[in-house]
């Protein structure tokens, strides 16, 4: 998993603007309602909108940002420090139910894995670690962040 989209966000802009063929894929982890806006309708808005031009390079730009960090973190941190930052990244993405600390959103530790680059029984492993050293608890898959802060440092020793 290379990038996880929040409510109201664009993707799949970026081939079309570079004359490339779309060669991602993308899934949804929970119920979604998707808008498709024809490319056609896009290009002639942004050829007669200098805003909505700069909207859209503006974007561009800051998910380059976050790719480049992505791949340097995926490749470069150890396990423990990328399913850290992986936790970290879905309490900020998509939050906490109402008791302040279970992530609102439940993947399966398969997509964790995904979303962490590792295999499935290394997640499984490093989970039960950070359950262990009382950093999460985990029932099924709902997580709850018990020491943020830990986890923050483990994510940034990498």
């Amino acid at each position: 998993i290379i990038r996880m989209i929040k409510p109201v966000e664009y993707f799949g802009y970026r081939a079309y603007f570079a004359k490339e063929d779309y060669v991602t894929a993308a899934a949804a982890f929970e119920p979604s309602l998707i808008c498709l806006i024809p490319m056609s309708a896009i290009t002639t808005l942004v050829s007669q909108n200098n805003d909505l031009a700069m909207f859209f390079i503006k974007q561009l730009s800051i998910d380059l940002g976050i790719a480049d960090e992505r791949t340097v973190n995926l490749t470069q941190k150890h396990i423990r420090g990328r399913l850290a930052e992986s936790l970290l990244f879905l309490k900020e993405s998509y939050g906490l139910e109402e008791d302040g600390s279970t992530l609102s959103i439940y993947l399966s530790r398969e997509d964790l894995a995904n979303l962490s680059n590792m295999t499935t029984s290394n997640a499984i492993r490093t989970l039960s670690q950070f359950a262990t050293e009382r950093l999460i608890t985990i029932d099924g898959r709902k997580i709850k962040i018990i020491d943020e802060e830990k986890l923050k440092k483990i994510s940034k020793i990498g």
